[in-house]
């Protein structure tokens, strides 16, 4: 199965059926939380429904390389990171993440997305990672920017957020500029 080491204190591993009420439970606790920026509380209602999920993640895993992993720290979950949809034609995927509140300002996304970066440029040859983020969500924007990622442009209106329209930014590595940048 999938698993990377991203320091002593944590990793990064697919999500299995046996995570869900973990998972649900971490979510439940960060509702509030997470629910300035990610679209996705409202349906996730229950442990079946995490279930269906991290099955439906496995399967998308099987077929074209794209999962849902879970972030740990310290050896419990701490949020959820993957890679969207893998288009093999024209060799790119998306990032996305979340992070518990509580485990906020500890590198965890930074380093998982470095992580996944590696993974998808060195590992899988894809030649474009996108990380797509909400224009006003300046914790969540620095993390590409730390990075390295190139920010491409500004979609406008692009994600229904419950009651309302955000913009999205759009920002990109290229596996030349993984290359060069040497951020490994």
């Amino acid at each position: 199965m999938f698993r990377y080491e991203i320091g002593d204190d944590a990793e990064i591993r697919l999500l299995e059926d046996r995570h869900a009420d973990e998972l649900f439970a971490l979510v439940d606790r960060n509702r509030e939380h997470l629910r300035e920026w990610l679209p996705f509380l409202d349906a996730t209602t229950s442990v079946e429904y995490e279930r269906g999920f991290i099955r439906s993640s496995l399967e998308r895993f099987a077929r074209d390389g794209s999962f849902a992993a879970g972030i740990w720290f310290k050896g419990k979950l701490a949020g959820g990171i993957g890679l969207h949809a893998i288009d093999w034609i024209d060799r790119k995927t998306e990032i996305g993440y979340w992070i518990s509140e509580d485990c906020q300002g500890n590198g965890l996304v930074s380093r998982s997305c470095r992580a996944l970066l590696g993974y998808a440029l060195d590992e899988l040859g894809l030649n474009r990672v996108e990380i797509h983020v909400a224009t006003e969500n300046t914790k969540s924007r620095a993390i590409p920017e730390r990075l390295g990622l190139t920010q491409e442009g500004v979609l406008r209106q692009a994600q229904w957020l419950y009651d309302h329209y955000v913009d999205i930014v759009i920002y990109a590595m290229l596996s030349n500029e993984w290359k060069d940048k040497g951020i490994r």
